[in-house]
């Protein structure tokens, strides 16, 4: 912005230096608070995104309060996972549990006053992961080839506990410390996890120990933890591993959220692809060739724009049941219920789309055709060589809009697609983790899988968004 020199009159060059310093201070200001406005938005809109991220890395996100402070963002902790995973499998990066591992492991207490110091007890239960589909798979569990050696005191220490620890006044007492190995001496499977549960005496406080403990339990008796061995991103991306491993299919074995992504994606490819052919070629037709009912079909067009899918299911149900009329047993197909070409059918033709492009069409001057029609061209070379190469913005546009309503369509698929689970897609398998762990209270991996399915979206948000921008220019310069 240029500077405006004013001229006071009587005034000397003091005054008019006050009054130059006075309008950069007004710019600066108003930058100032453009800047914290936006900050303000940004982080109201991504506060929550970011929030449920951080959530979702935690053994249970419903513990309370609620912190952004949790120990999978401690380094000591991910140093700490990382030199378990070594002593576990030689991987510092997801860890585990091998023939011929030994893994130390280290716990500290405060006994009170008064109190006998006896040594916790340390075992590696027979855990399963969580609830839902991972209550029922076969597993090898660690319990059967792990032995805990026996613990010995590395620390004892008089001292007193600080209320901030203590809960109350300051107790006095002795910090003990208690040093252990938990070795794989038979041969075995190679284990993916090895959970550990250290009982100490009642009031015993638990102070800390090696790796930050998953939860405490019994009154803070029992110092749980999932895994001792876990690798950093063991660690870190504990339930997202999780959702990836539990959830497995009966007849195949594989990784059902796995599946359920390929299906969306898949899905949501087909969708893209023919909704910006046929947005395309059906927009370019209404905004630039003439033919008798262009107009009542574009009315039609609206009007279909105002009739939700839901109204139309029944019919567009049946239609699938029978096989589109029968013509898919023309190429020896049947009935299109529990089949991903079905939702495709279903939601392939998009009103909304036509419009789109129909619009943008218009804005393209017809000289630009009518240059290239002097070179001998035909409508469809004018339509693919000339326009559509113009259109990225109006195309990015609807591959965004057309993408999201893909990956996240819930009704048409769950009412097509029921059985068997590999055929679903994304949301409709974030429904099942729902009724299997959130009945039990295991939101972890229920938060992991939200977050997993929304990478996606940003992900070709932050791809196209060159073409809204585009767009915009484009549509400024327009006169």
């Amino acid at each position: 912005m240029a500077q405006v020199s004013a001229t006071v009159p009587g005034g000397s060059w003091r005054q008019e230096r006050s009054l130059e310093r006075w309008q950069a201070r007004r710019r600066w200001a108003r930058a100032g608070i453009t800047y914290c406005l936006m900050t303000f938005f940004g982080i109201l809109f991504i506060g929550p995104l970011l929030f449920a991220t951080i959530s979702s890395l935690r053994t249970n996100p419903l513990d309370y309060p609620p912190s952004l402070i949790i120990p999978q963002l401690n380094p000591q902790n991910w140093s700490a996972a990382a030199r378990l995973g070594v002593a576990g499998a030689g991987n510092r990066l997801w860890g585990g549990f091998e023939p011929g591992a030994s893994v130390p492991f280290e716990v500290d207490y405060f006994v009170p006053e008064g109190r006998d110091i006896v040594p916790p007890e340390a075992i590696v239960p027979a855990r399963r992961p969580g609830a839902g589909l991972g209550a029922v798979l076969e597993m090898d569990f660690a319990a059967d080839y792990a032995t805990v050696s026996e613990l010995q005191e590395t620390r004892r220490e008089a001292g007193t506990l600080p209320p901030e620890e203590a809960g109350e006044d300051p107790i006095a007492g002795t910090f003990v410390s208690y040093a252990f190995n938990i070795n794989y001496d038979t041969t075995g499977p190679d284990l993916d996890r090895l959970p550990l549960d250290v009982t100490s005496e009642a009031r015993y406080v638990y102070l800390g120990s090696t790796l930050a403990a998953s939860r405490i339990e019994r009154r803070g008796r029992v110092a749980s933890f999932d895994n001792v061995a876990p690798g950093v991103l063991g660690y870190i991306f504990h339930n997202y591993r999780r959702t990836i491993n539990e959830a497995r299919s009966i007849t195949t074995g594989r990784s059902l959220f796995l599946r359920w992504m390929i299906n969306s994606g898949i899905f949501a490819f087909f969708r893209v692809v023919g909704s910006v052919i046929i947005s395309s070629m059906a927009g370019y037709a209404l905004a630039r060739l003439v033919f008798p009912g262009k107009s009542v079909l574009f009315v039609l067009v609206l009007f279909a724009q105002m009739i939700p899918l839901q109204v139309m299911f029944i019919s567009n149900y049946l239609v699938l049941r029978d096989g589109i009329f029968g013509l898919t047993s023309l190429w020896g197909g049947g009935s299109l219920l529990n089949n991903l070409s079905g939702v495709v059918a279903v939601t392939l033709l998009n009103a909304s789309g036509v419009f789109i492009m129909k619009q943008f069409f218009e804005t393209i001057p017809r000289e630009v055709e009518e240059a290239a029609m002097l070179d001998g061209t035909t409508h469809f070379q004018r339509f693919w060589l000339v326009v559509m190469p113009m259109a990225r913005p109006a195309v990015g546009a609807l591959t965004i809009l057309t993408f999201q309503a893909a990956w996240n369509d819930f009704f048409w698929p769950f009412i097509i697609l029921t059985t068997p689970e590999d055929i679903k897609t994304l949301p409709i398998g974030l429904l099942s983790f729902q009724n299997a762990y959130g009945g039990a209270g295991d939101w972890g991996i229920i938060l992991a899988g939200a977050i997993m399915s929304a990478l996606p979206i940003i992900v070709i948000f932050f791809v196209f968004q060159k073409y809204f921008l585009e767009g915009v220019s484009y549509g400024g310069s327009k006169e």
